[in-house]
């Protein structure tokens, strides 16, 4: 069987998360233990991102023809990519969070809703809440003002009366 033969199926794989991903953030994960790995991998999968190893070859032809296309530069060395198929910042916020404790977890790259950014530039997409967070807090700080005004109403309604 020809090595094509056996590659294909990975890089098919690859292209069915790049279809499906918002987002898609490498990582260099050299020097995690195996606790560290299995703790960021769980953290992970809880909130719907596809985490995984591959060969950075076979990244690179996945990524060919797509918004995914900008990370190729970042394929060197040891590579874990981490798709977000729900939600866009997921990917670099759970892998910021677990980088606090995780000294040897870093960001490489990535490519948030078909705008890359570099490894600075990820680190400052970590920082945003999820959708469900800020919407929210959106819903929050347009209840507040409707809510004092009732308050209002009723003080004075209670000292009409």
């Amino acid at each position: 069987m020809a090595k094509i033969e056996l590659k294909q199926p990975v890089v098919e794989e690859i292209k069915g998360y790049v279809k499906d991903a918002k987002s898609v953030v490498l990582v260099d994960y050299r020097g995690l233990t195996v606790e560290e790995d299995t703790e960021l991998r769980k953290k992970l999968r809880e909130a719907g991102v596809v985490y995984k190893v591959y060969k950075n070859t076979m990244l690179n032809f996945a990524f060919k023809g797509t918004d995914f296309e900008a990370l190729a530069p970042h394929l060197g060395g040891p590579t874990a990519a981490a798709f977000g198929l729900e939600d866009e910042t997921a990917p670099a916020r759970i892998i910021n969070e677990c980088a606090k404790t995780m000294p040897k977890l870093e960001f490489k790259a990535g490519v948030v809703e078909g705008t890359y950014y570099d490894e600075k530039g990820i680190k400052v997409i970590a920082t945003i809440p999820s959708r469900e967070v800020l919407i929210s807090r959106l819903l929050g700080s347009m209840q507040s003002p409707i809510a004092n005004f009732a308050r209002v109403l009723k003080q004075i309604a209670e000292k009409t009366a």
